[in-house]
């Protein structure tokens, strides 16, 4: 586990990139300031605190029951009074209640399919029972289309998007995210991934009608956050280089 003091260093030096590599992009990307997301999982209550501490808000993570446990977590509630949960995993349908119930629940960043949509839409009505508090969702794209990942198909991603706007009224479409292929060489040219990501904005915008500036990119993680916001990602989500290396989930 990282030093606190290593914590907030690491945490400050993300932050930098993030403006360093936002200055650098297109005017026409320049809309809005990339929000970082600080990848969490796996890590103690203490990291996330020292995290809120040095200034972060956003925090992500993978796992429901993790999830679940560290948002009810005392230390963190009385803290982090204002902290925004991000969940950026799989999600089941039989976890969808645990979801809608998180304390300080942001966003859920991975919905994928119209049944999990609705299930969402369901679950947050009967929880919030309030028809003017709506639950912000991100549509996840398998853009590597890689037979396993998680994501509905780039080809599916509009008909999603319909669906949503149409028949789930207790959610929020706000955009997009990926996760896409790991390890790419950027040598070799821009992300493929995230120029898919770019495209599927456009065509969704371009067929329902919705405005470019009003739907996020959730794209970029530690090896490639700055590229990712070259290419008008509008969400990074960083975990190692802010937390160090996890240990894996046994």
């Amino acid at each position: 586990m990282l030093k606190m003091v290593e914590i907030v260093t690491n945490l400050k030096i993300v932050r930098e990139k993030i403006i360093q590599a936002a200055a650098k992009r297109l005017p026409e990307l320049n809309t809005v300031e990339p929000r970082l997301v600080a990848v969490s999982k796996l890590k103690p209550a203490d990291d996330i605190i020292k995290a809120y501490e040095a200034g972060q808000k956003h925090f992500g993570e993978n796992y429901v029951n993790e999830l679940a446990e560290k948002a009810s977590d005392p230390k963190i509630l009385e803290q982090c009074k204002e902290i925004r949960w991000h969940y950026i995993g799989h999600l089941q349908g039989n976890k969808v209640n645990k979801i809608v119930k998180t304390t300080n629940l942001f966003v859920v960043e991975s919905v994928d399919s119209e049944k999990i949509a609705s299930a969402l839409d369901v679950g947050w009505m009967k929880h919030i029972k309030n028809e003017n508090s709506k639950l912000k969702i991100l549509v996840q794209v398998n853009t590597s289309n890689e037979e396993g990942k998680s994501g509905c198909k780039v080809e599916a991603v509009s008909s999603l998007v319909k669906y949503i706007l149409e028949n789930c009224k207790y959610l929020e479409f706000t955009g997009l995210m990926t996760i896409g292929q790991y390890g790419y060489d950027i040598s070799k040219g821009p992300n493929p991934d995230f120029l898919s990501l770019v495209e599927c904005r456009n065509n969704v915008c371009q067929e329902l009608g919705l405005n470019n500036n009003n739907i996020e990119l959730s794209m970029g993680m530690s090896s490639d956050y700055e590229h990712a916001i070259d290419l008008g990602s509008t969400s990074v989500r960083v975990g190692t280089s802010i937390f160090g290396d996890r240990t894996k989930k046994t």
